[in-house]
């Protein structure tokens, strides 16, 4: 129940600049997940906002109040950790109700047993209040921190990574009743994680963070669809966005994309597209074009308008399958239908479906465009009106 505001923070520890100049504005009451890669700064964020670690030099605000010179206790905020952090001589009870028998947040004991309960009921764990933690399972534990931080009601929540050592069932469970959670007791919440899917599942809103930076800010969608540079794109998604190097030449309504050194491709027509494109690359231009997976159509038998290539590797996962085909030294990722007899080396075609392509600028790898930007734009902006 916070609105937090970072504004121009940085930190260096030693020679690493862990931020720099750094600014979030996290709304009241939202889910806010800030996303990377290990290293990239996450952590240093959230110990910031936590008073665990002081900034060097910017400002932190709750609800318009500055905290730089609050002390972690009186910031009102719960952490829960990528480990459980508990007591191991004190039951399930005790450790929930750790946090109101300290000496700032004291309660009587029958307020206290009446909170734990109604926590301990929310996290499934009402049946073994009884139990020690060294007789709970990895994922009853992690709701026993859960809730130790959900006890106090707290302002903010703050979770760094807190489903990392849990198996992916029990991470899929969980991710779906941590939304649910936070939505019960209304705190702001502000959530650390490297995982694409957690990002895309929880986040109201979602912070790109590498190396310091903030390199964008926006709901899921808006981030997977609309990617502020080639590593967002690459970042967000599974398997990986593939990237092709080449260059545009024609006119309107004759667009040809070229890869270097390789084939030829007729690409859709679109005033809007090419107008983008020229604007910022100029007639005869060289681009990067993005096309994820799911856009690549396959065929094991020769298809008039297909490329050919051959099958680097396949993966089964699930219901689904991975291809890599090869062509001309380049690895092109796909997604096949699963139960396929594959065999390494043996052919494959593809046709890439060039209406989902996105264009980047090969200078600094900006994102410049796609077809279907205007629709793209339209729902991102009809679910953030929602």
């Amino acid at each position: 129940m916070a609105r937090i505001q970072l504004k121009n923070i940085s930190k260096r520890f030693g020679r690493v600049q862990a931020l720099d100049n750094i600014s979030l504005d996290i709304e009241d009451n939202s889910f806010f997940v800030l996303f990377g890669p290990a290293g990239a700064g996450k952590t240093t964020i959230l110990n910031c906002i936590a008073g665990l670690t002081m900034p060097e030099s910017g400002e932190i605000l709750f609800d318009g109040k500055s905290m730089n010179l609050v002390d972690t206790a009186h910031r009102n905020i719960a952490m829960v950790f990528e480990n459980y952090a508990l007591y191991p001589q004190m039951t399930v009870y005790d450790n929930i109700a750790s946090p109101l028998r300290s000496p700032l947040y004291r309660e009587p004991e029958e307020a206290i047993a009446e909170k734990v309960k109604k926590v301990a009921k929310m996290m499934k764990m009402d049946t073994l209040l009884n139990r020690l933690p060294s007789q709970l399972s990895n994922g009853q534990k992690q709701r026993v921190a859960m809730g130790r931080a959900l006890v106090r009601e707290p302002n903010v929540f703050l979770m760094d990574e807190p489903l990392a050592h849990l198996d992916a069932k029990l991470r899929n469970a969980m991710r779906t009743e941590l939304k649910e959670l936070q939505s019960n007791f209304g705190s702001t919440s502000i959530y650390v994680t490297h995982d694409f899917k957690e990002a895309m599942s929880l986040g109201d809103r979602i912070a790109i963070v590498h190396e310091g930076h903030i390199l964008q800010i926006g709901s899921g969608d808006a981030v997977y669809y609309m990617p502020s540079n080639e590593f967002v794109a690459q970042l967000m998604g599974d398997p990986e966005i593939n990237l092709f190097s080449g260059r545009l030449r024609g006119e309107k309504s004759a667009y040809l994309f070229e890869w270097e050194g390789g084939a030829s491709f007729p690409l859709p027509d679109s005033d809007t597209v090419y107008e983008n494109l020229r604007e910022k690359r100029g007639r005869e231009l060289a681009v990067h074009i993005g096309v994820r997976p799911h856009s690549i159509r396959h065929s094991f038998a020769e298809k008039e308008g297909y490329l050919h290539c051959t099958v680097y590797s396949y993966e089964s996962i699930g219901n689904k399958s991975v291809i890599v085909a090869a062509h001309e030294g380049r690895h092109i990722r796909l997604i096949a239908e699963n139960g396929l007899q594959v065999r390494i080396d043996q052919p494959v075609y593809i046709r890439i479906d060039w209406r989902h392509c996105i264009f980047f600028d090969p200078a600094d790898g900006a994102y410049i465009t796609r077809y279907d930007e205007e629709a793209i734009q339209a729902l991102i902006e009809a679910q953030e009106a929602g």
